[in-house]
């Protein structure tokens, strides 16, 4: 699913207009990316949550020349899934 078919099923279900549809997708993702951003985790009872992991600064090898090179820090989104989700999917 993407985001334009999630968008389509909550109009359906809902029995919403298509514009209505998207502003409560797009509002949506946009918090949590704002909440992700300052540092905060999303926490989503029964499908997961959302945190920020921190990784340090490594020295890699860059694949085309084989030299080595060094690679920033960097704070990357992890996803960890909810129990209730774990068992929907493997039970399907």
């Amino acid at each position: 699913m993407n985001k334009s078919e999630l968008i389509e099923h909550l109009s359906e279900t809902l029995n919403l207009p298509q514009r209505e549809a998207t502003a409560i997708c797009n509002t949506i993702l946009e918090r949590m990316t704002e909440a992700l951003s300052d540092g905060d985790s999303i926490e989503i009872r029964g499908f997961g949550s959302f945190v920020i992991k921190k990784y340090e600064a490594y020295e890699g090898r860059n694949p085309k020349t084989g030299k080595k090179i060094t690679v920033q820090p960097k704070k990357l989104p992890f996803f960890k899934v909810g129990k209730e989700l774990r068992e929907k999917v493997n039970n399907d």
